[in-house]
């Protein structure tokens, strides 16, 4: 099947959802690399324990929000079948599932271990966050690629994909803040750090940033025209391949 043209206003928000991408990126590399005391739990901490508490950042920005944002955008924008779009969407999800695993795992390295990493409301999000999302993506591997499955449920199940996928996406970035903003709290209580510091800037700046990038990519998925299309198409297929 030939790849459906985008509508207007899909190209602008394209854009935009890059832009605030790459700002989110550099954001989050210049306050692991710039502030890297903020980053070290314990004045005794390894080498090791450091390594681990600026991965956990980066890979569940980079990593998890940022690269399952582009899978979210793959069939707005990718040529091609309908199979390469899903093939690509099931990959980029599939590192950004890796990524999120991963950045948790890290937190196991801690010296507190398991119990005392994880208690906060942040720590609790992250978990049902992951954990949604393997779900999401074993159940669209299942239904939507798997060549055994009957096609016709997909018209059911569609819906329910696109929702619980843009659900766990947005319960990423709400994750995010909240981490955000437990750090902060940390950082103010053992430092004392100025409101008003550059630190403070950074991290604000990358909560703003991880706002304007969520927005850009659920308007750009949610985008009406391209919805209809999508299951009329799948609707379509499903029709053929039974009759």
């Amino acid at each position: 099947m030939a790849a459906a043209s985008m509508p207007p206003s899909l190209p602008p928000l394209l854009v935009f959802a890059r832009v605030s991408a790459v700002l989110v990126a550099v954001l989050v590399l210049v306050w692991v690399l710039a502030f890297k005391t903020s980053f070290i739990p314990h004045s005794s901490s390894s080498q090791a324990n450091f390594i681990y508490a600026v991965l956990h950042p980066l890979l569940m920005v980079i990593g998890f929000i940022i690269v399952s944002g582009e899978a979210i955008l793959v069939h707005r924008w990718l040529p091609g079948s309908r199979n390469l779009k899903k093939s690509v969407h099931l990959c980029l999800q599939g590192v950004a599932l890796a990524s999120g695993v991963f950045g948790i795992w890290t937190k196991f390295h801690g010296r507190d271990g398991f119990v005392g990493n994880f208690y906060s409301l942040h720590s609790w999000m992250g978990l049902s966050c992951v954990f949604l999302f393997g779900i999401q993506w074993m159940m669209g591997f299942l239904n939507f690629w798997h060549r055994g499955e009957v096609r016709a449920a997909r018209v059911r199940i569609l819906p329910w994909h696109v929702f619980i996928g843009l659900y766990t996406y947005g319960l990423a970035v709400a994750t995010a803040q909240t981490g955000l903003l437990e750090k902060l709290t940390f950082i103010q209580t053992k430092r004392n750090l100025s409101k008003h510091g550059s630190e403070y800037m950074v991290v604000n700046a990358l909560g703003l940033g991880l706002v304007l990038l969520s927005g850009f990519v659920i308007l750009a998925a949610v985008s009406s025209r391209h919805q209809n299309h999508q299951i009329q198409a799948t609707f379509s297929n499903s029709k053929r391949l039974i009759g």
